[in-house]
């Protein structure tokens, strides 16, 4: 089984991380400005004799090829790979990998049955595609590496046996891909890659001793029968949607597991019945937050019990981001309690977002803190710069 990791929380220093030790550094970048960042420290594992290569994570832009094939010159052969799903992106991969000098690395991306993007299985050779890549491969301009999918859909499960219910579908959607177009596809073996951060934290769960569950007894068998490789997505950082799944069985308390927060500043506090329940104004809202849903609760955010007199991280009682505006949040408790906000005018406050990724996005660098030093200092040990933008002009 191998691993392809992706690049959503943006730092070279996480990436390197995620790296370890591996023989392999495999990354993939929702944007070219990631990619871009991540060339000093790829060049950097390439002369310590690491495979390296980074997927462009949407099917090709053509405002991106001249972009993309000098990151392909300046890293090398087979370092770059980009997803395809319809002919007409052909021609662009093309000029791609004249450009860079070598072939350019694909996937084709197959829709398991989340609808962003790829083709289904029964139509993967979608007006001749699978031929047209093989010319295409023939000629030196591509070489495939196998099928892609990407499936969100398991962001609304609970449990562990749903998360891997949801990788077994989309290991089974790319292995049916495969079988229906064998005649159309190079006589190697081809890699299914395959997950999104819930279902790659399920696979932990094949670890354990006591996972006899149906799901886990699927999964280990076609794992056993299929080169697979898992991308996972946001799981360095984890956040509240991601935490709401519950796709490991190890997992354990929020604030211990998820590692970005947004720091706020408490603006007022309602506390005296001006309003039917508690209530506290924090000068943080769609701009620091993101506007991202959590299927677990009907909120924006969750407090941190960082600093917070009276309130404890294990607590059944927590603090939520109930509404959100532009520039401001109201905070309330995630239950019906009329017991008054512990907190003051002037206290900074952590919250933890809903979706790591939006609100990441607004930011140009991570404040580092060692939270084994001292959990109430929060002292900052390092600042990690991060890829900003969409690449895109704006017109």
């Amino acid at each position: 089984m191998q691993w392809h990791s992706t690049y959503e929380h943006q730092t070279p220093e996480i990436a390197k991380l995620q790296v370890g030790d591996s023989t392999e550094a495999n990354f993939i970048a929702s944007t070219v400005i990631e990619i871009e960042m991540m060339i000093p420290l790829l060049q950097e594992l390439k002369q310590e004799g690491r495979k390296i290569n980074i997927l462009y994570g949407i099917p090709l832009v053509p405002s991106q090829v001249p972009l993309l094939a000098k990151a392909a010159r300046e890293l090398g052969e087979n370092s770059i790979t980009v997803m395809i799903d319809h002919p007409d992106q052909l021609p662009y991969l093309a000029k791609l990998s004249s450009l860079a000098g070598h072939p350019t690395c694909v996937f084709v991306k197959v829709d398991t049955g989340y609808h962003r993007a790829g083709l289904p299985p029964v139509s993967l050779n979608k007006n001749g595609l699978l031929e047209k890549l093989a010319s295409a491969e023939e000629k030196g301009g591509a070489r495939l590496l196998g099928l892609y999918s990407h499936s969100s859909l398991s962001y609304s499960g609970t449990t562990p046996e749903q998360a891997m219910g949801h990788l077994i579908s989309e290991i089974r959607g790319c292995k049916d891909a495969l079988e229906r177009n064998l005649q159309l596809l190079p006589k190697r073996e081809l890699v299914i890659s395959v997950g999104a951060t819930p279902q790659v934290v399920s696979s932990q769960n094949l670890l354990r001793d006591d996972t006899l569950c149906s799901e886990a007894r699927e999964l280990k068998a076609l794992l056993r029968e299929t080169n697979v490789e898992l991308h996972a997505g946001v799981y360095p950082i984890l956040d509240m949607q991601q935490f709401s799944t519950h796709a490991s069985a190890d997992s354990g308390c929020l604030e211990d597991e998820i590692a970005i927060s947004v720091l706020a500043e408490v603006c007022s506090v309602y506390n005296d019945g001006e309003r039917e329940k508690p209530e506290a104004l924090l000068a943080a809202g769609t701009l620091a937050l993101g506007r991202e849903p959590c299927p677990s609760y009907s909120g924006w955010g969750v407090v941190s019990s960082w600093r917070m007199d009276g309130v404890c991280k294990d607590s059944s009682e927590r603090l939520v981001v109930e509404r959100i505006s532009q520039e401001h949040a109201i905070v309330t408790w995630d239950s019906e309690s009329q017991t008054k906000i512990p907190l003051h005018i002037g206290q900074v406050v952590k919250v933890y977002p809903n979706h790591a990724c939006v609100t990441g996005a607004f930011y140009g660098w991570y404040f580092v803190v060692d939270s084994d030093q001292d959990s109430q200092s929060a002292r900052i040990v390092d600042v990690w710069v991060r890829a900003r933008g969409c690449g895109m002009r704006a017109w």
